[in-house]
């Protein structure tokens, strides 16, 4: 087997077409064996879809493109694990629409689905959420028009041709015909699964090294703690995740001396109030807000000494949305999958901040640089208008070909919709010139994803790993921290680049 055609995805990505799901399989088995044996270029993320691999987090995407011409893979994959069977409820809102399209009633679409033998072909869109193969081409249905913007978990769900069950709470756009109880996602499973040399967090238990704590006073409108995030695991449906403006996160962990990776609070609109048992370093970065220390002004943008018992307060952004909480040792919340990151795709990382909860603190790194002037070296958040540059493909021929024009000559506005999985835009709507579904395929963060109302997407850090709406460009990874801060209402504009 061959790959059929590469497709550039942004600047760090590649899109290989193989023509089925097969034929995927058997690509991403090969890939991921050629990495173990160190064979393959350096890649992030090997993401197996419906007829295609994405190969994420690439440090040259040419050479790896020269790599693969004419070279030979296998064409069929391992051997899949024992049978799983899941009781199911068909209740589902949309069975009826389901059933119509079949061209049967209820009961008869409800023996169909029973009667079918599933295989996973492959997960994504959120942690546990496996594609099932099974049902005839024949009988594959349309996504939803406008995808609901919360489906319960367990819902058993139609998109094409594969069934899905929707693992925990989340947005989807699948025709629901039922719901199950069974865990699909069991995290505890996996770590303990996963655990041995070289599998950071593996452990699960109550230890943490911790060198004070951080009692939670106020949580504010959406407190998450956030690193950098979770890297290699995108195949499980597992986002990266982390701190969504990256260069933030990293300023207030240099100001008070932590290493990049160091845990934050990234906070929304509303800031947050915490106590720290012992005297602490901190620093606030992101958006521009007030800082207080038991009621009194502190600095923003630098490293303050907060007694222990006293209140730190970060106040309501002046300007942007997101504010980012360092203090020397970093927030010391135990890792789950590598990643202190909350996650509020998957439900992964630590719940978001809740009023008296007790946040460790982790033992000081060494001294604090007091480098307040660095904080001059942040850019700031987005005032009249939010410039997105955008590297066309990989799925700009599904549009018309005045597409690209018109999205950037469109006048957009950032929807209140928006959050950490994506902005949401409001605008001029895309126009189509394919109207069939495209088969699911790996997504990375900036995709600019069109569902059919027509309205983009910018997918952000907590993003679905793989997704069925074309993409028609991406935004390059630095220009996503300028959407991270971008305010409801604020007007958009697109700039196409040059690949």
């Amino acid at each position: 087997m061959r790959v059929t055609r590469v497709l550039p995805v942004g600047r760090r990505a590649l899109l290989l077409e193989v023509g089925g799901t097969e034929r995927a399989q058997a690509l991403h088995a090969e890939l991921v064996r050629l990495r173990e044996t160190g064979e393959l270029p350096p890649v992030e993320e090997i993401v197996p879809a419906a007829a295609t691999v994405l190969l994420d987090g690439l440090e040259d995407p040419g050479s790896l493109t020269e790599w693969l011409r004419d070279r030979e893979f296998p064409d069929t994959a391992p051997a899949g694990a024992a049978a799983v069977v899941l009781p199911v409820r068909y209740d589902g809102p949309d069975l009826a629409g389901v059933a119509a399209l079949w061209g049967v009633d209820e009961e008869e679409a409800v023996a169909i689905h029973t009667r079918t033998e599933f295989r996973v072909a492959f997960c994504g869109f959120a942690p546990g959420f496996g594609y099932l193969t099974g049902l005839p081409e024949e009988l594959g249905v349309p996504r939803r028009t406008v995808p609901r913007t919360s489906v319960p978990p367990g819902s058993v769900g139609l998109a094409g041709a594969y069934t899905g069950v929707y693992p925990r709470t989340s947005p989807g756009g699948w025709q629901l015909i039922g719901r199950t109880d069974a865990v699909l996602w069991d995290v505890s499973r996996e770590l303990s699964r996963a655990a041995g040399p070289g599998c950071p967090g593996a452990v699960r238990g109550g230890a943490v090294s911790g060198a004070g704590v951080l009692e939670v006073l106020r949580p504010g409108a959406l407190t998450t703690v956030q690193d950098l995030g979770r890297v290699g695991r995108a195949h499980l449906g597992v986002p990266r995740s982390g701190a969504l403006d990256s260069p933030a996160h990293r300023l207030a962990n240099r100001l008070v001396g932590n290493s990049p990776g160091a845990a934050t609070l990234e906070t929304t609109l509303t800031g947050c109030a915490v106590r720290p048992d012992r005297a602490v370093v901190a620093a606030v970065t992101g958006a521009p807000c007030p800082v207080r220390i038991d009621g009194r002004p502190a600095p923003w943008g630098a490293a303050v000494r907060v007694p222990g018992g006293a209140v730190l307060e970060v106040g309501a952004a002046r300007a942007g949305v997101r504010s980012y909480l360092a203090v020397v040792g970093g927030v010391d919340v135990e890792p789950v999958l590598g990643s202190r990151s909350t996650d509020l795709l998957s439900g992964l990382g630590p719940a978001p901040l809740s009023e008296g909860a007790r946040l460790p603190v982790g033992p000081a790194p060494g001294p604090v640089p007091w480098a307040d002037a660095v904080a001059s070296a942040a850019p700031g958040p987005p005032s009249d208008e939010l410039v997105l540059p955008l590297v066309p493909g990989p799925r700009e021929d599904w549009f018309a070909p005045t597409a690209l024009r018109a999205l950037a000559r469109g006048v957009y506005r950032v929807s209140a919709e928006s959050n950490r999985v994506g902005l949401r835009t409001e605008g001029p709507a895309l126009e189509r010139s394919v109207r069939g579904e495209l088969p699911s395929e790996g997504m990375v963060a900036g995709a600019v994803q069109v569902p059919p109302g027509g309205e983009p997407i910018v997918f952000l850090a907590d993003h679905p790993t793989t997704g069925g709406y074309p993409v028609i460009g991406v935004v390059p990874r630095e220009a996503l921290a300028a959407a991270a801060q971008a305010v409801p209402g604020l007007k958009v504009r697109f700039v196409p680049l040059r690949r």
